[in-house]
Protein backbone atom coordinates (compact mmCIF):
# COMPACT_ATOMS: atom_id res chain seq x y z
CA UNK A 1 0.00 0.00 0.00
CA UNK A 2 1.47 3.34 -0.98
CA UNK A 3 1.89 6.14 1.50
CA UNK A 4 -0.28 9.24 1.40
CA UNK A 5 1.16 12.58 0.35
CA UNK A 6 0.80 15.54 2.69
CA UNK A 7 1.56 18.73 0.80
CA UNK A 8 2.61 20.50 3.97
CA UNK A 9 5.31 17.85 4.36
CA UNK A 10 6.52 17.87 0.78
CA UNK A 11 10.31 17.94 0.92
CA UNK A 12 11.52 21.49 0.59
CA UNK A 13 13.96 22.21 -2.18
CA UNK A 14 16.31 23.38 0.56
CA UNK A 15 15.89 20.43 2.98
CA UNK A 16 19.03 18.80 1.65
CA UNK A 17 21.54 19.59 -1.07
CA UNK A 18 21.47 17.71 -4.35
CA UNK A 19 23.32 14.41 -4.38
CA UNK A 20 26.79 14.46 -5.91
CA UNK A 21 26.91 13.62 -9.58
CA UNK A 22 27.33 9.86 -9.88
CA UNK A 23 27.15 8.29 -13.27
CA UNK A 24 26.21 11.63 -14.73
CA UNK A 25 23.02 12.13 -12.72
CA UNK A 26 23.65 15.84 -12.15
CA UNK A 27 26.23 16.25 -14.86
CA UNK A 28 23.86 16.61 -17.79
CA UNK A 29 24.66 19.61 -19.94
CA UNK A 30 21.90 22.17 -19.77
CA UNK A 31 20.44 23.48 -22.98
CA UNK A 32 21.08 27.16 -23.71
CA UNK A 33 18.94 29.39 -21.54
CA UNK A 34 15.89 30.88 -23.15
CA UNK A 35 15.54 34.66 -23.16
CA UNK A 36 13.48 36.25 -20.45
CA UNK A 37 9.79 36.31 -21.30
CA UNK A 38 6.81 37.13 -19.08
CA UNK A 39 6.14 34.50 -16.47
CA UNK A 40 9.60 32.90 -16.36
CA UNK A 41 10.32 32.46 -12.66
CA UNK A 42 13.56 31.15 -11.22
CA UNK A 43 13.03 28.15 -8.92
CA UNK A 44 15.70 26.13 -7.12
CA UNK A 45 16.67 22.72 -8.48
CA UNK A 46 14.86 19.63 -7.17
CA UNK A 47 16.87 17.07 -5.17
CA UNK A 48 16.75 13.71 -6.96
CA UNK A 49 19.62 11.30 -6.42
CA UNK A 50 21.25 9.06 -9.00
CA UNK A 51 19.86 6.06 -7.11
CA UNK A 52 16.33 7.47 -7.32
CA UNK A 53 16.77 8.07 -11.05
CA UNK A 54 17.83 4.47 -11.62
CA UNK A 55 14.93 3.08 -9.58
CA UNK A 56 12.28 5.22 -11.27
CA UNK A 57 13.53 4.40 -14.75
CA UNK A 58 13.72 0.70 -13.99
CA UNK A 59 10.12 0.73 -12.77
CA UNK A 60 8.88 2.09 -16.07
CA UNK A 61 10.55 -0.81 -17.83
CA UNK A 62 8.30 -3.08 -15.77
CA UNK A 63 5.01 -1.20 -16.24
CA UNK A 64 5.77 -0.14 -19.82
CA UNK A 65 3.50 -2.74 -21.50
CA UNK A 66 0.58 -1.65 -19.33
CA UNK A 67 0.91 2.15 -19.25
CA UNK A 68 -2.43 2.76 -21.00
CA UNK A 69 -4.27 0.59 -18.48
CA UNK A 70 -2.27 2.18 -15.67
CA UNK A 71 -3.46 5.64 -16.73
CA UNK A 72 -7.09 4.54 -16.73
CA UNK A 73 -6.65 2.95 -13.31
CA UNK A 74 -5.07 6.14 -12.00
CA UNK A 75 -8.11 8.20 -12.99
CA UNK A 76 -10.44 5.66 -11.40
CA UNK A 77 -8.56 5.97 -8.12
CA UNK A 78 -8.36 9.75 -8.30
CA UNK A 79 -12.07 10.30 -8.95
CA UNK A 80 -13.11 7.72 -6.35
CA UNK A 81 -10.98 9.24 -3.61
CA UNK A 82 -11.30 12.88 -4.63
CA UNK A 83 -14.57 13.29 -6.57
CA UNK A 84 -14.37 17.06 -6.21
CA UNK A 85 -11.59 17.21 -8.83
CA UNK A 86 -13.73 15.62 -11.55
CA UNK A 87 -15.10 19.02 -12.56
CA UNK A 88 -11.61 20.11 -13.57
CA UNK A 89 -11.75 17.76 -16.56
CA UNK A 90 -13.67 17.52 -19.82
CA UNK A 91 -16.17 14.70 -20.08
CA UNK A 92 -14.01 12.78 -22.57
CA UNK A 93 -10.88 11.45 -20.88
CA UNK A 94 -9.35 9.61 -23.84
CA UNK A 95 -6.82 12.34 -24.53
CA UNK A 96 -6.14 12.72 -20.80
CA UNK A 97 -5.12 9.07 -20.49
CA UNK A 98 -2.76 9.31 -23.42
CA UNK A 99 -1.23 12.49 -22.05
CA UNK A 100 -0.66 10.95 -18.64
CA UNK A 101 1.27 8.12 -20.27
CA UNK A 102 3.47 10.58 -22.12
CA UNK A 103 3.79 12.63 -18.96
CA UNK A 104 5.25 9.69 -17.08
CA UNK A 105 7.77 9.20 -19.85
CA UNK A 106 8.60 12.88 -19.79
CA UNK A 107 9.34 13.06 -16.08
CA UNK A 108 11.60 10.03 -16.38
CA UNK A 109 13.36 11.62 -19.34
CA UNK A 110 14.10 14.81 -17.40
CA UNK A 111 14.54 13.42 -13.91
CA UNK A 112 18.35 13.69 -14.12
CA UNK A 113 18.28 16.97 -16.05
CA UNK A 114 17.46 19.34 -13.18
CA UNK A 115 17.57 22.64 -15.03
CA UNK A 116 15.16 21.53 -17.73
CA UNK A 117 12.98 19.61 -15.28
CA UNK A 118 12.57 22.74 -13.16
CA UNK A 119 11.85 24.87 -16.23
CA UNK A 120 9.29 22.32 -17.43
CA UNK A 121 7.55 22.00 -14.06
CA UNK A 122 7.55 25.75 -13.48
CA UNK A 123 5.83 26.30 -16.81
CA UNK A 124 3.25 23.66 -15.95
CA UNK A 125 2.59 25.16 -12.54
CA UNK A 126 1.86 28.54 -14.07
CA UNK A 127 -0.31 27.04 -16.80
CA UNK A 128 -2.32 24.91 -14.39
CA UNK A 129 -3.74 27.99 -12.69
CA UNK A 130 -6.29 28.48 -15.47
CA UNK A 131 -7.79 25.06 -14.71
CA UNK A 132 -8.52 26.04 -11.13
CA UNK A 133 -5.71 23.86 -9.81
CA UNK A 134 -4.73 24.43 -6.19
CA UNK A 135 -1.70 23.36 -4.20
CA UNK A 136 -3.73 20.69 -2.39
CA UNK A 137 -4.39 18.88 -5.68
CA UNK A 138 -0.75 17.93 -6.21
CA UNK A 139 -0.38 15.52 -3.27
CA UNK A 140 -3.73 13.93 -4.16
CA UNK A 141 -2.46 13.25 -7.66
CA UNK A 142 0.83 11.89 -6.33
CA UNK A 143 -0.93 9.56 -3.92
CA UNK A 144 -3.15 8.10 -6.65
CA UNK A 145 -0.32 7.89 -9.15
CA UNK A 146 1.80 5.83 -6.78
CA UNK A 147 -1.15 3.58 -6.01
CA UNK A 148 -1.61 2.90 -9.73
CA UNK A 149 2.11 2.31 -10.23
CA UNK A 150 2.18 -0.14 -7.34
CA UNK A 151 -0.75 -2.06 -8.82
CA UNK A 152 0.93 -2.57 -12.20
CA UNK A 153 4.52 -2.98 -10.97
CA UNK A 154 3.47 -6.03 -8.97
CA UNK A 155 6.30 -7.77 -7.10
CA UNK A 156 8.78 -5.21 -8.44
CA UNK A 157 7.19 -2.56 -6.22
CA UNK A 158 9.25 -2.11 -3.07
CA UNK A 159 9.60 0.39 -0.24
CA UNK A 160 12.75 1.76 -1.88
CA UNK A 161 10.98 2.21 -5.23
CA UNK A 162 7.99 3.83 -3.58
CA UNK A 163 10.26 6.25 -1.73
CA UNK A 164 12.11 7.11 -4.95
CA UNK A 165 8.84 7.91 -6.75
CA UNK A 166 7.66 9.95 -3.76
CA UNK A 167 10.81 12.04 -3.79
CA UNK A 168 10.77 12.54 -7.55
CA UNK A 169 7.10 13.47 -7.71
CA UNK A 170 7.19 15.62 -4.57
CA UNK A 171 10.14 17.63 -5.87
CA UNK A 172 8.35 18.25 -9.17
CA UNK A 173 5.07 19.13 -7.45
CA UNK A 174 6.86 21.52 -5.13
CA UNK A 175 8.32 23.37 -8.12
CA UNK A 176 4.90 23.59 -9.77
CA UNK A 177 3.20 24.88 -6.64
CA UNK A 178 5.86 27.49 -5.99
CA UNK A 179 5.79 28.70 -9.58
CA UNK A 180 2.00 29.02 -9.42
CA UNK A 181 2.20 31.02 -6.20
CA UNK A 182 4.78 33.40 -7.70
CA UNK A 183 2.71 33.76 -10.86
CA UNK A 184 -0.44 34.57 -8.89
CA UNK A 185 1.30 37.61 -7.44
CA UNK A 186 2.05 38.98 -10.90
CA UNK A 187 -0.93 38.31 -13.17
CA UNK A 188 -4.41 36.75 -13.36
CA UNK A 189 -4.97 33.08 -14.06
CA UNK A 190 -7.27 33.84 -17.02
CA UNK A 191 -8.26 36.83 -19.12
CA UNK A 192 -11.87 37.29 -20.20
CA UNK A 193 -12.16 38.40 -23.82
CA UNK A 194 -14.71 38.72 -26.62
CA UNK A 195 -14.57 38.44 -30.40
CA UNK A 196 -14.40 41.77 -32.24
CA UNK A 197 -13.60 40.56 -35.78
CA UNK A 198 -14.13 37.30 -37.66
CA UNK A 199 -12.86 36.93 -41.25
CA UNK A 200 -12.95 33.72 -43.31
CA UNK A 201 -9.77 33.19 -45.32
CA UNK A 202 -10.95 30.10 -47.22
CA UNK A 203 -9.96 26.43 -46.91
CA UNK A 204 -11.46 26.25 -43.44
CA UNK A 205 -9.30 29.02 -42.00
CA UNK A 206 -10.58 32.06 -40.14
CA UNK A 207 -8.80 35.10 -38.75
CA UNK A 208 -10.34 35.83 -35.38
CA UNK A 209 -9.55 38.98 -33.42
CA UNK A 210 -10.39 39.16 -29.72
CA UNK A 211 -10.30 41.99 -27.22
CA UNK A 212 -9.21 41.05 -23.68
CA UNK A 213 -10.89 42.98 -20.88
CA UNK A 214 -7.48 43.55 -19.27
CA UNK A 215 -4.10 44.27 -20.86
CA UNK A 216 -2.62 41.04 -22.15
CA UNK A 217 1.20 41.12 -22.13
CA UNK A 218 2.97 38.68 -24.43
CA UNK A 219 6.05 38.47 -26.60
CA UNK A 220 5.95 37.93 -30.37
CA UNK A 221 6.23 34.21 -31.11
CA UNK A 222 4.44 33.03 -27.97
CA UNK A 223 1.12 31.18 -28.01
CA UNK A 224 -2.11 31.50 -26.05
CA UNK A 225 -4.43 28.82 -24.70
CA UNK A 226 -8.08 29.53 -25.49
CA UNK A 227 -11.30 28.17 -23.98
CA UNK A 228 -14.64 28.64 -25.73
CA UNK A 229 -18.21 28.46 -24.39
CA UNK A 230 -18.94 25.65 -26.88
CA UNK A 231 -16.38 23.27 -25.34
CA UNK A 232 -15.86 24.06 -21.65
CA UNK A 233 -12.57 22.86 -20.14
CA UNK A 234 -11.16 22.14 -23.60
CA UNK A 235 -8.21 24.51 -24.00
CA UNK A 236 -6.47 24.87 -27.35
CA UNK A 237 -3.33 26.77 -28.33
CA UNK A 238 -3.27 29.54 -30.90
CA UNK A 239 -0.50 32.01 -31.64
CA UNK A 240 -1.12 35.72 -32.14
CA UNK A 241 -0.31 36.50 -35.77
CA UNK A 242 1.33 39.81 -34.93
CA UNK A 243 3.64 41.60 -32.55
CA UNK A 244 2.04 43.09 -29.40
CA UNK A 245 -0.41 45.93 -30.03
CA UNK A 246 -1.16 48.93 -27.78
CA UNK A 247 -4.84 47.92 -27.80
CA UNK A 248 -4.02 44.40 -26.48
CA UNK A 249 -6.16 42.96 -29.30
CA UNK A 250 -5.09 39.49 -30.41
CA UNK A 251 -5.61 38.00 -33.87
CA UNK A 252 -5.47 34.23 -34.27
CA UNK A 253 -5.40 32.05 -37.40
CA UNK A 254 -7.69 29.07 -36.79
CA UNK A 255 -8.10 26.10 -39.12
CA UNK A 256 -11.24 23.96 -38.72
CA UNK A 257 -10.08 20.37 -38.27
CA UNK A 258 -12.44 17.40 -38.78
CA UNK A 259 -13.71 16.42 -35.35
CA UNK A 260 -12.12 19.44 -33.69
CA UNK A 261 -14.64 20.78 -31.19
CA UNK A 262 -12.87 24.06 -30.55
CA UNK A 263 -11.57 24.81 -34.03
CA UNK A 264 -14.88 24.10 -35.76
CA UNK A 265 -16.78 26.20 -33.25
CA UNK A 266 -14.41 29.12 -33.72
CA UNK A 267 -14.39 28.95 -37.51
CA UNK A 268 -18.03 28.09 -38.25
CA UNK A 269 -20.12 29.18 -35.26
CA UNK A 270 -18.38 32.06 -33.52
CA UNK A 271 -19.91 35.51 -33.90
CA UNK A 272 -18.93 39.03 -32.95
CA UNK A 273 -19.33 39.57 -29.23
CA UNK A 274 -18.96 35.90 -28.29
CA UNK A 275 -16.95 35.44 -25.08
CA UNK A 276 -13.71 33.51 -24.76
CA UNK A 277 -11.24 32.88 -21.96
CA UNK A 278 -7.50 33.18 -22.45
CA UNK A 279 -4.79 31.47 -20.46
CA UNK A 280 -1.40 33.11 -19.90
CA UNK A 281 1.04 33.44 -22.80
CA UNK A 282 3.43 30.53 -23.13
CA UNK A 283 6.34 29.47 -25.27
CA UNK A 284 10.02 30.24 -25.77
CA UNK A 285 10.12 30.74 -29.54
CA UNK A 286 10.95 34.42 -29.22
CA UNK A 287 13.63 36.51 -30.87
CA UNK A 288 17.02 36.42 -29.22
CA UNK A 289 18.45 39.78 -28.11
CA UNK A 290 21.52 41.31 -29.73
CA UNK A 291 20.94 39.47 -32.98
CA UNK A 292 24.14 38.90 -34.96
CA UNK A 293 23.11 35.99 -37.19
CA UNK A 294 20.87 36.12 -40.25
CA UNK A 295 17.35 34.85 -39.67
CA UNK A 296 15.57 31.85 -41.17
CA UNK A 297 11.83 31.36 -40.61
CA UNK A 298 9.99 28.17 -41.59
CA UNK A 299 6.19 27.90 -41.42
CA UNK A 300 3.64 25.23 -42.27
CA UNK A 301 -0.13 25.62 -42.16
CA UNK A 302 -1.37 28.01 -39.49
CA UNK A 303 2.14 27.87 -38.03
CA UNK A 304 2.61 30.99 -40.14
CA UNK A 305 0.91 33.02 -37.38
CA UNK A 306 3.78 33.17 -34.85
CA UNK A 307 6.34 33.40 -37.65
CA UNK A 308 4.57 36.47 -39.00
CA UNK A 309 4.59 37.93 -35.48
CA UNK A 310 8.35 37.43 -35.25
CA UNK A 311 8.92 39.10 -38.62
CA UNK A 312 6.76 42.04 -37.51
CA UNK A 313 8.95 42.29 -34.43
CA UNK A 314 12.08 42.37 -36.59
CA UNK A 315 10.54 45.16 -38.67
CA UNK A 316 9.56 47.09 -35.54
CA UNK A 317 12.95 46.76 -33.83
CA UNK A 318 15.05 47.13 -36.96
CA UNK A 319 17.26 44.48 -38.50
CA UNK A 320 20.45 45.85 -36.97
CA UNK A 321 23.38 43.63 -37.95
CA UNK A 322 21.12 41.10 -39.68
CA UNK A 323 21.76 41.08 -43.41
CA UNK A 324 19.01 38.72 -44.57
CA UNK A 325 15.70 37.38 -43.32
CA UNK A 326 14.39 34.32 -45.21
CA UNK A 327 10.87 32.91 -44.90
CA UNK A 328 9.81 29.51 -46.26
CA UNK A 329 6.10 28.65 -46.24
CA UNK A 330 5.06 25.04 -46.83
CA UNK A 331 1.74 23.43 -47.72
CA UNK A 332 0.39 20.35 -49.45
CA UNK A 333 -1.34 22.31 -52.23
CA UNK A 334 -1.19 25.86 -53.55
CA UNK A 335 -4.69 26.54 -52.22
CA UNK A 336 -3.40 25.97 -48.68
CA UNK A 337 -0.81 28.75 -48.94
CA UNK A 338 -3.36 31.09 -47.38
CA UNK A 339 -0.87 33.66 -46.07
CA UNK A 340 1.59 33.71 -48.95
CA UNK A 341 0.27 36.87 -50.61
CA UNK A 342 0.31 38.73 -47.29
CA UNK A 343 3.94 37.85 -46.76
CA UNK A 344 4.88 38.74 -50.34
CA UNK A 345 3.37 42.17 -49.79
CA UNK A 346 5.38 42.47 -46.59
CA UNK A 347 8.55 41.59 -48.52
CA UNK A 348 7.82 44.49 -50.87
CA UNK A 349 7.87 46.85 -47.88
CA UNK A 350 11.03 45.37 -46.36
CA UNK A 351 13.92 44.80 -48.73
CA UNK A 352 15.64 42.43 -46.31
CA UNK A 353 12.77 39.87 -46.34
CA UNK A 354 12.86 37.03 -48.87
CA UNK A 355 9.78 34.81 -49.17
CA UNK A 356 9.63 31.38 -50.81
CA UNK A 357 6.92 28.72 -50.91
CA UNK A 358 7.00 24.93 -51.11
CA UNK A 359 4.09 22.74 -52.24
CA UNK A 360 4.53 19.03 -51.58
CA UNK A 361 1.48 17.44 -53.22
CA UNK A 362 1.17 19.36 -56.51
CA UNK A 363 3.46 19.79 -59.48
CA UNK A 364 3.91 23.54 -59.74
CA UNK A 365 7.00 24.93 -61.41
CA UNK A 366 9.15 26.79 -58.91
CA UNK A 367 7.12 25.63 -55.89
CA UNK A 368 7.32 21.86 -56.02
CA UNK A 369 8.91 20.06 -53.08
CA UNK A 370 8.71 19.50 -49.37
CA UNK A 371 10.05 22.12 -47.01
CA UNK A 372 13.20 20.11 -46.18
CA UNK A 373 13.90 19.70 -49.91
CA UNK A 374 13.47 23.38 -50.61
CA UNK A 375 15.55 24.35 -47.59
CA UNK A 376 18.37 22.15 -48.87
CA UNK A 377 18.13 23.79 -52.29
CA UNK A 378 18.46 27.34 -51.01
CA UNK A 379 20.97 26.79 -48.20
CA UNK A 380 23.44 26.80 -46.58
CA UNK A 381 21.92 27.88 -43.26
CA UNK A 382 24.67 27.15 -40.75
CA UNK A 383 25.16 30.87 -40.06
CA UNK A 384 21.45 31.52 -39.46
CA UNK A 385 19.21 31.60 -36.41
CA UNK A 386 16.23 29.39 -37.34
CA UNK A 387 12.64 29.62 -36.08
CA UNK A 388 10.07 26.98 -37.06
CA UNK A 389 6.37 26.42 -36.51
CA UNK A 390 3.97 23.96 -38.11
CA UNK A 391 2.68 20.39 -37.99
CA UNK A 392 4.79 17.95 -35.93
CA UNK A 393 5.95 15.91 -38.93
CA UNK A 394 7.03 19.03 -40.77
CA UNK A 395 8.85 20.30 -37.70
CA UNK A 396 10.73 17.06 -37.24
CA UNK A 397 11.73 16.82 -40.89
CA UNK A 398 12.80 20.47 -41.09
CA UNK A 399 14.82 20.31 -37.88
CA UNK A 400 16.63 17.20 -39.09
CA UNK A 401 17.32 18.85 -42.44
CA UNK A 402 18.81 21.91 -40.75
CA UNK A 403 20.93 19.74 -38.46
CA UNK A 404 22.23 17.77 -41.46
CA UNK A 405 23.24 21.04 -43.08
CA UNK A 406 25.26 22.20 -40.12
CA UNK A 407 22.91 24.39 -38.09
CA UNK A 408 23.81 23.94 -34.40
CA UNK A 409 20.86 22.83 -32.23
CA UNK A 410 21.14 25.93 -30.03
CA UNK A 411 20.31 28.03 -33.09
CA UNK A 412 17.11 26.11 -33.97
CA UNK A 413 14.03 27.34 -32.11
CA UNK A 414 10.50 25.96 -31.98
CA UNK A 415 7.84 25.26 -29.39
CA UNK A 416 6.81 21.59 -29.18
CA UNK A 417 3.09 22.17 -28.53
CA UNK A 418 2.52 18.49 -27.89
CA UNK A 419 4.89 18.45 -24.93
CA UNK A 420 3.62 15.83 -22.48
CA UNK A 421 2.11 17.25 -19.32
CA UNK A 422 3.88 15.97 -16.24
CA UNK A 423 0.71 16.09 -14.15
CA UNK A 424 -1.83 15.66 -16.91
CA UNK A 425 -4.66 15.03 -14.43
CA UNK A 426 -4.50 18.58 -13.14
CA UNK A 427 -6.10 20.06 -16.21
CA UNK A 428 -7.08 19.49 -19.81
CA UNK A 429 -3.83 19.34 -21.74
CA UNK A 430 -3.49 20.62 -25.27
CA UNK A 431 -4.24 17.96 -27.85
CA UNK A 432 -3.17 17.67 -31.44
CA UNK A 433 -6.81 17.98 -32.50
CA UNK A 434 -6.13 21.37 -34.08
CA UNK A 435 -2.81 20.40 -35.66
CA UNK A 436 -2.44 20.59 -39.42
CA UNK A 437 -0.55 17.98 -41.40
CA UNK A 438 1.39 18.53 -44.58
Amino acid sequence: MTGRFDFMRLPSLHDRPPEPAEGGSWAATARPASPAVPGHIAVSRPPVSAEDVALVRASLEVVGPYVAELAGHFYSILFARYPQVRDLFPADLDVQRERLVRGLLRIVELVDDPDNLVAFCSRLGRGHRKFGTQSAHYPAVGECLLQALAQYAGPAWSPALEAAWQRAYSAAADVMARAAEEDARERPAVWDAHIVEHVHRGNGIAEITVQPQQPYPFVAGQYVTVETPWAPRHWRQYSPAHAPRPSSELTFHVRAVPGGKVSNALVHHARLGDPLRLGPPEGDMVLRPNRQRDLLFVAGGTGLAPIRALIEEVARDGVGNVQEVSLFIGARTADELYGLNDMLRMSQRYHWLRVRAAVSHERIAGLEGTLPEVLAEFGPWYRHEAYLCGPPQMLGDAVQALRRHGVPPQHIHYDPWDTPVLTAPLGPPPSDEETDEL
